[in-house]
């Protein structure tokens, strides 16, 4: 096989409904119990949803009360992000037995790349299969995994056979793999991105394959470059074990609907002095400010403005979102704020060119 991008083994683990097993685990009388974790009240939004309220159509994002709805029986507990840290540190200690190179995602996944390892194990499917039995004897969870030779891959390969299950996508599978999965399956393709797609003949990667790399720009703008490479295998992000922030924020939803600009100032108040909090801990600072407006239609709004020097203090963030506040009309009431920083002062300059590498190799997957 020879294929114009560096082989690599990429092993992406995904913890199984991680909130909600924790809760599960720590006590025992939830356990096969539909539970999501989350608030339940009125603006209360689910955070996570074990498997068995998923079979109600409980998933992370609905609103409390929906989820309710779709499930009498839920049981909701408020969420525990100190615990959540903790188990997490523990399972990402394993994955430094087998790599150094381990890039998180958030605190329940993660990309590990094991071409070369510290098991010397050529093997990348044994070594997934190993790390996944460790998280369950030692921590008490279980997590899957997608096994292939890119990010790309290895992410969508890692919910095929979930819960507690990996599947490997192997270098001469990559292809017929890539043009049976449909289009709705392929990371970074939304909902609203798929019904534009089935709406132009796509439903399946077969389907996207045969589409232009011009027909996808037009339509996709720079996504259809990304879309044209990908169904190919072609995807040439390293695994990056220090992953540099592109934003920080800070964001709160409201009990009550806000409908004047006074009580918003001082609820931005509050969330600017929890982003300087953030930033000041991160040791970073930024330049561009951006003003987050969710209304009580759900409808989003942002508005950024970048200046000529980096901030982190709390009364410059605030005097920047005051501005942007005033600078037009509310279209609404509004039951969500958020402050965040970008175009950090940890970001560098990169060549925009990739270097593609050809390299013909026999991986034992």
């Amino acid at each position: 096989m020879n294929l114009d991008f560096p082989h690599r083994k990429i092993i992406h683990v995904d913890m199984d409904a991680f909130y909600a097993s924790v809760e599960q685990m720590d006590d025992p009388t939830l356990k096969g119990k539909p539970l999501a974790v989350g608030g339940a009240e009125k603006r209360g939004v689910v955070a996570a949803a074990s498997y068995e309220a998923r079979k109600f159509g409980v998933r992370s994002a609905m609103s409390g009360y929906m989820a309710k709805k779709n499930c009498p029986d839920l049981i909701f507990v408020p969420p525990r992000f100190e615990r959540y840290k903790e188990i997490s540190l523990k399972i990402r200690n394993i994955f430094y037995d087998y790599t150094d190179l381990v890039e998180p995602l958030s605190l329940d996944e993660a990309y590990l790349d094991v071409t070369t390892n510290k098991k010397g194990n050529p093997s990348a499917s044994l070594i997934a299969e190993e790390i996944r039995r460790r998280i369950l004897a030692e921590v008490g969870l279980t997590a899957s995994a997608g096994i292939s030779i890119n990010k790309f891959i290895a992410k969508v390969a890692s919910d095929y056979n979930k819960p507690n299950g990996q599947k490997t996508v192997n270098p001469e599978e990559v292809i017929s793999f890539l043009e049976e999965l449909e289009i709705r399956k392929f990371y970074g393709v939304g909902k609203v991105t798929a019904d534009k797609m089935y709406q132009l003949g796509i439903f399946t990667g077969k389907d996207l394959k045969g589409k232009s790399i011009e027909f996808l720009k037009e339509n996709f703008g720079k996504s259809g470059e990304y879309y044209y490479h990908v169904v190919r295998g072609i995807h040439n992000s390293e695994v990056k074990p220090n992953r540099i922030p592109k934003s920080v924020g800070a964001e709160r939803t409201f009990d009550e609907n806000l409908s004047s600009e006074i009580f918003m100032l001082q609820r931005l108040e509050n969330i600017a002095k929890e982003l300087e909090k953030r930033l000041r801990k991160a040791k970073i600072s930024g330049k561009t400010v951006t003003l987050k407006i969710k209304y009580s239609d759900f409808s989003l709004q942002t508005r950024s403005k970048t200046l000529p020097y980096f901030i982190a203090e709390k009364s410059l963030i605030l005097e920047t979102t005051k501005e942007l506040l005033y600078q037009e009309k509310m279209e609404n009431s509004v039951r969500l704020l958020g402050i965040s920083l970008s175009n950090l002062n940890t970001e560098k300059n990169e060549p925009l060119e990739q270097k593609i590498l050809t390299v013909q190799l026999r991986f034992d997957f």
